[in-house]
């Protein structure tokens, strides 16, 4: 689960991190009302929305007067906000961050996120703040420090001069960014965060350290743990076959591509989704249908994956364990007479009774229903079908 940067920068608060002040604001006239809470002459309007990029897109704007926060607050409440992670679609900016200007001397980056290979939290650093961490991973990748984090030992001064040193700080200033990076680290961990970004870190000419930006993501399944952190959660900001998806306890994420993918279990879906690369397609989707598929949840699935309207063909490819084989191909057939579904879909099942579940597709006769032999064979003739074709 995201959360929006005034509600990353609470958190923050309450552990230490120092943040510019701010207030979130629904309208203009609460925009201006908070500009004069926080006093100042400099204030900054600012979108708040689940994507990076949003200064680039227009969503950040530097007020020097109340007219000037009134003026930018107006025109971007209500806004679609397009960046490059919304996509061209973009999002519609419901509300404002109004917060407090900050002396800027210099803008770093800071980041923490789990590093599976490692198996531990990493922390990163780079003097290229401002800029997008993917594009500096790209061409300059030598300006990102890395420090990966044993959790039995925790974040020590050692990892903290590590960063320093790599990002050229003065001595004078390496104590104020152990104690920041230590903090952030601290509030990662007791949290259950699996993404903290910092983009920028920014240095001040009082040469103390603050979170001009802030992003933070979650590990959904540690949500119980943090009923303040789940409260949090802004539904406005999830797609809605995601969103619908998991109300009926099945899992699905939304591609790019136009082969839908209809599978029981996550690793067998991230099999599925490169076998279909691996052969030349893309997928749409990753959709988990869970152990316990029936002819309701392959429905459901069908319906979410028939949302999007750039999937050509769905490629169904269920491992029969716990549930046979024969009771899934009954259910796909169920599904069919349950959802209008108007492209082709192959099949692929295996495990047990995966005979008598061929046989029964066998025997439906339904002209888009097409049975596959292994992995391979079923992605082949998923991709073929995407592109009009037979395999």
């Amino acid at each position: 689960m995201n959360i929006h940067e005034y509600q990353a920068k609470e958190i923050f608060n309450r552990f230490g991190v120092p943040v510019p002040k701010g207030y979130i604001a629904f309208s203009a006239d609460e925009a201006v009302e908070n500009a004069k809470k926080l006093g100042g002459s400099i204030w900054v309007v600012k979108a708040q929305i689940h994507a990076g990029g949003r200064g680039l897109g227009g969503g950040v704007k530097l007020a020097r007067s109340l007219d000037e926060v009134r003026k930018h607050a107006d025109a971007i409440l209500g806004m679609t906000l397009v960046t490059h992670q919304t996509g061209p679609e973009g999002k519609v900016v419901g509300k404002v961050y109004i917060e407090e200007g900050v002396d800027i001397a210099d803008e770093l980056y800071l980041g923490v996120v789990l590093d599976r290979a490692k198996e531990m939290p990493l922390m990163m650093a780079s003097t290229e703040g401002g800029m997008e961490i993917e594009k500096v991973a790209a061409t300059t990748p030598e300006k990102i420090i890395k420090v990966a984090i044993d959790p039995s030992i925790g974040f020590q001064g050692y990892h903290g001069r590590v960063l320093a040193f790599g990002l050229g700080l003065p001595k004078e200033q390496m104590g104020v960014f152990i104690k920041f990076a230590s903090a952030l680290y601290t509030l990662y961990m007791q949290n259950d965060a699996e993404m903290i970004e910092i983009n920028p870190l920014v240095k001040t000419g009082a040469s103390t350290f603050v979170a001009l930006d802030a992003k933070m993501g979650f590990d959904d399944s540690a949500l119980g743990r943090h009923p303040d952190i789940a409260a949090m959660r802004d539904i406005t900001e999830e797609d809605p076959a995601e969103r619908e998806a998991g109300e009926f306890g099945l899992s699905y994420v939304k591609l790019d591509g136009n082969v839908g993918c209809m599978v029981n279990g996550a690793g067998l879906a991230m099999g599925t989704m490169d076998t279909i690369n691996y052969v030349g397609g893309t997928p749409a989707n990753f959709l988990d249908v869970g152990g316990g598929a029936n002819a309701q949840t392959v429905a459901k699935g069908f319906e979410i994956i028939l949302k999007d309207p750039n999937v050509k063909s769905i490629f169904v490819n269920i491992f029969g364990g716990i549930v046979r084989c024969d009771r899934i191909a009954n259910g796909i057939l169920e599904a069919t007479k349950l959802v209008n579904v108007n492209v082709p879909v192959i099949v692929r099942l295996d495990g047990t009774n995966a005979q008598e579940a061929a046989q029964i597709l066998k025997q439906a006769n339904i002209s888009n229903i097409i049975t596959a032999y292994d992995l391979e064979d079923g992605a082949k003739k998923a991709v073929a079908a995407a592109k009009g074709e037979r395999a």
